[in-house]
């Protein structure tokens, strides 16, 4: 099993709070959502039909795929509504020196 390893996102002067904004980090393509409980990362793939949730819609702690309609919570990835049955992957977020770092466990994050 791979060790964490944050990495730089965004600046969090970049994403305003009630925004989301996808990033690469190395191979892997993450949305930040910025909520009023924290900033969190998940994949920018919905696991129903691999739309990119990054040209859905945000609000709250609720991202909404743009093909279908799923909808997913931002803290933990769980699906709120289908069509979607398996939850989004989650990673990690912190805010160092005004930037907003994610971790990635799997090999390709480096």
């Amino acid at each position: 099993m791979a060790e964490e390893s944050f990495k730089a996102a965004m600046p969090v002067a970049e994403l305003a709070p009630g925004r989301m904004r996808s990033c690469r980090i190395g191979e892997h393509e993450i949305v930040v959502c910025h909520t009023r409980e924290g900033v969190f990362a998940l994949d920018n793939v919905c696991t129903h039909a691999f739309a990119r949730l990054s040209e859905g819609y945000f609000r709250g702690t609720r991202i909404t795929c743009p093909l279908h309609g799923a909808v997913f919570d931002v803290r933990d990835g769980r699906v709120l509504g289908g069509p979607a049955t398996t939850a989004l992957p989650t990673h990690p977020t912190r805010i160092v020196d005004g930037v907003i770092e994610v971790a990635l466990s799997s090999p390709d994050a480096s």
